[in-house]
């Protein structure tokens, strides 16, 4: 079997309502998500051939999905009172709202299905929040 892999990060802010202890309070990540790809046979087409995938159409997919998320507050919908969100919509803020709780894990899962649907056979997705701490999604067996 044939594994690419690349990978591609973002800046943003996020909290986990409900949890105790410091995540609950609003904090940044360098999250770093990494995609690999796999399959049994490479491409017989002309600009293809001898590849699994192209790198550079790869690398464009992932990036153009994490740069949606870069430089912004990104929060489990519901999860901040209507005042609130009034007023940082009022400030300006660039908030994006989520139907899951904004984990790594449940990143990795998001971003998994993501790049699926841009028609790559995915392997595994791995998201870093920090150098040392990452979540995996991987090809359900």
């Amino acid at each position: 079997m044939y594994r690419l892999e690349t990978n591609a990060s973002f800046d943003s802010a996020h909290f986990l309502k409900g949890y105790q202890g410091k995540c609950s309070n609003i904090h940044g990540h360098r999250w770093k998500v990494e995609v690999a790809v796999a399959g049994e046979r490479l491409s017989e087409e002309k600009q293809t051939r001898g590849m699994l995938v192209d790198f550079g159409n790869l690398k464009a997919d992932l990036k153009a999905l994490t740069d949606y998320y870069d430089h912004c507050l990104i929060i489990e919908r519901n999860s901040l009172k209507d005042k609130t969100m009034e007023a940082l919509v009022e400030e300006g803020f660039r908030i994006i709202q989520l139907d899951f709780r904004p984990t790594a894990e449940n990143f990795s899962r998001m971003f998994y299905n993501e790049m699926e649907k841009k028609g790559y056979d995915v392997y595994e997705v791995r998201v870093y929040e920090t150098p040392n701490n990452m979540a995996i999604y991987s090809k359900p067996e």
